[in-house]
């Protein structure tokens, strides 16, 4: 049981970094994210990359 309930907050924590991540990048001024080679559009996909790994 206690690695069940290890897995689900694991799962919780990641998905929260996620959704935090992709706010980040979305609200980041449009300028500054091409300066670093990042396109808002991607967020979801960079978002994941970043947490999830792959």
């Amino acid at each position: 049981m206690q690695s069940f309930l290890s897995t689900i907050r694991s799962s919780m924590e990641k998905r929260t970094l996620y959704n935090r991540t992709v706010g980040e990048i979305r609200r980041m001024p449009r300028d500054v994210a091409l300066d670093l080679n990042i396109f808002p559009e991607d967020a979801e996909k960079i978002a994941y990359k970043a947490v999830y790994g792959g």
